[in-house]
């Protein structure tokens, strides 16, 4: 065969390839660990936007340490997340563009770091106030967290209760989810030396399956 035959023939099989894909949108891909560069630039000597800090001295309440680890299916650490967390302040009130005064203004209630190479996280921050919930309701204090890794089409919602919370028998959306899962959910806590440590490990398959939320 001669090369131009040859040639032809890769032609011709390529584009019936191509016309065998149907137009419409392109195919979902899985989230890379591209966010470093921008998001979590500690490596690139870069000040990030957020920080895992989110206790800013004017903020009312308990001070807390919030820390887990991101895994797999395998139970092997997951080393490129990144976690976002956002809620209220201390009086249970959420950042927003209503002007506030006295305690809590500088507070935004919004964190972001990336985990290391354990799988490692941890926010320090206040322990948010009750705040409300459907129907009159009200929900226990709680972090909203948002997890991106490699090998995710979307990024993930879940929520960090506080183990001890009298409210947490209450909490509408916590009801919602079956009581055996429902530890999946609440941090668990301790002191170290003084200061109230909240751990949340968070599992994305598997037996122990953290639950996660539609965004």
């Amino acid at each position: 065969m001669t090369i131009d035959a040859a040639t032809s023939e890769l032609v011709a099989a390529t584009s019936d390839v191509v016309g065998a894909i149907p137009d419409g949108i392109t195919p979902s891909q899985t989230v890379g660990p591209f966010f470093a560069y921008v998001l979590t630039p500690h490596d690139y000597a870069t000040r990030p936007l957020f920080s895992a800090d989110l206790a800013t001295p004017d903020a009312a309440g308990e001070r807390v340490r919030v820390e887990g680890y991101v895994i797999d299916g395998d139970g092997e650490p997951i080393i490129d997340a990144l976690i976002e967390v956002w809620q209220a302040d201390g009086e249970g009130r959420h950042a927003g563009p209503v002007e506030r005064s006295g305690q809590n203004t500088a507070f935004t209630g919004f964190g972001r770091t990336e985990v290391d190479s354990n799988g490692f996280f941890a926010f320090t921050t206040v322990k948010p106030g009750v705040v409300p919930g459907p129907d009159g309701s009200t929900q226990a204090p709680h972090l909203n967290v948002g997890i991106f890794a490699r090998g995710l089409l979307k990024r993930l919602f879940t929520r960090a209760y506080f183990e001890g919370q009298a409210t947490n028998a209450t909490d509408p959306i916590l009801a919602l989810v079956p009581e055996a899962r429902r530890d999946t959910l609440v941090a668990t806590h301790r002191d170290r030396a003084g200061e109230a440590v909240y751990t949340f490990n968070i599992r994305l398959q598997g037996e122990g399956e953290t639950v996660f939320f539609d965004a």
